[in-house]
């Protein structure tokens, strides 16, 4: 093969693989290097302890001429011909390009291989194919490595031995472990979701070399999620403060708005909750409470347990962050929520433990002291969430719960008009 046909096999090979050209030139060199080496260094007389010579191979980029020198030492007495020159010989051949040498210099003569043998041949091969496939792994590396903590589109493929969900992001497959993936949710064959992508590593042991794992039980996906369909949250406009996830069942979210003309949870819910909506659906009809962030703790702790309409809230032990809670009587099971989801979220969401009693509960206890709050006449007003009603300039949302005890079952209707 000529320089010509070499560089447009080259070509081919970047086009093909999508490997830069400059890294398949540094594999062949490595692999005439290592052919050489292994072919003839097999210096072992003079009881040399050096049985390798040192070869150096060069391609030359424009016409495709390859070359390859073998390099020695100036040294004053040779001892290895095949390692070491004299000065006087070394400064023969520097006559020609110009260059003078001293001792410890290494000189490079050029080297003609002949024909390698088969096992050489191999080595050589090897080393190409082993260069380009190590490029390719930390070339895909690179691509998704950047794509961390963000969500792609990925579709299912298959579901292995382990129970691992097997997935195509385009050029590559990630993986949904078991305990990343929404319980209840069937993968079947074809089927498009989202995932978050949660690590991009280097792994030799597997065959693509880049392991990708992805999740569906995130919390940082319903983020993410809120973020494409929410123009407001991705210019930063309406901020995500805080998310509690039980994936499958329900979240909530807490939501803050940086300009005091746009409504936070307005905009997350969208107009008729078109947003909102289109997220659940995204998360397999998973439920979202979407409430209002505050930098008051007790204002916040009574927004998060919503749908219920909280009476008080006493934050009892700042440094502990525990507060306590009273509703009324008919509104303690839909605080609490099935088996206790619903204080639970709040407590996650708020990042404070929480104690809830009935009003009748509290009175009887003295568990916090009513007087305080009774003298201030616009506390209820301004907590009361039985209409559940939302304001802003565009939007009128109302947000309603009805608690089925019969069944323990908490059935949440999003209604929105305008």
């Amino acid at each position: 093969m000529n320089g010509k046909e070499l560089l447009n096999a080259l070509d081919l090979i970047e086009k093909e693989k999508n490997v830069d050209k400059e890294i398949i030139f540094e594999a062949l060199e490595a692999a005439l290097e290592s052919a050489c080496k292994r072919n003839y260094s097999n210096n072992l007389k003079y009881g040399s302890s050096s049985a390798s010579q040192i070869f150096r191979a060069k391609i030359d980029r424009n016409t495709g001429d390859m070359h390859v020198y073998v390099q020695k030492e100036v040294v004053e007495d040779v001892f290895d011909d095949l390692l070491e020159v004299t000065l006087e010989d070394a400064n023969k051949k520097g006559i020609l390009t110009g260059t003078t040498y001293k001792l410890g210099d290494v000189v490079e003569f050029e080297f003609v291989p002949k024909n390698f043998g088969r096992i050489s041949a191999q080595t050589a091969k090897q080393v190409v194919i082993q260069k380009i496939k190590d490029a390719e792994r930390q070339k895909m590396y690179d691509e998704f490595s950047a794509k961390e903590r963000e969500v792609e589109t990925a579709i299912v493929q298959r579901i292995d031995q382990r129970g691992n969900v097997i997935v195509s992001l385009g050029k590559t497959d990630a993986i949904i472990p078991p305990s990343d993936q929404i319980k209840g949710e069937e993968y079947t064959f074809n089927k498009r979701i989202k995932v978050y992508v949660v690590s991009v590593s280097l792994n030799s042991k597997v065959s693509q070399g880049t392991q990708i794992r992805v999740s569906r039980t995130h919390y940082e996906l319903i983020k993410r999620l809120f973020e494409l369909e929410c123009p407001e949250v991705f210019d930063g406009i309406v901020e995500i403060k805080a998310i509690s996830r039980e994936a499958g069942s329900r979240s909530k979210i807490a939501v803050y708005s940086n300009d005091e003309n746009v409504d936070a949870v307005g905009a997350c819910v969208g107009p008729n909750g078109s947003r909102v909506d289109v997220v659940v659906s995204e998360i397999n009809g998973e439920k979202i409470d979407i409430v209002p962030w505050s930098e008051n703790s007790a204002e916040f702790i009574a927004a998060a347990l919503r749908p219920a309409s909280v009476i008080a809230v006493e934050l009892y032990d700042i440094e502990e962050k525990l507060a306590k809670v009273v509703v009324a009587d008919e509104q303690l099971s839909l605080a609490i929520g099935k088996e206790g989801q619903n204080v639970r979220l709040a407590a996650r969401l708020t990042g404070w433990k929480i104690d809830i009693k009935s009003e009748t509960q509290a009175r009887e206890t003295n568990f916090i002291d009513f007087e305080k709050y009774e003298q201030q006449d616009d506390y209820n007003e301004e907590y009361d969430y039985s209409d559940d009603e939302i304001v802003d300039e565009n939007y009128e949302d109302s947000i309603s719960a009805n608690y089925d005890e019969s069944n323990g079952e908490l059935e949440e209707n999003n209604e929105r008009s305008e």
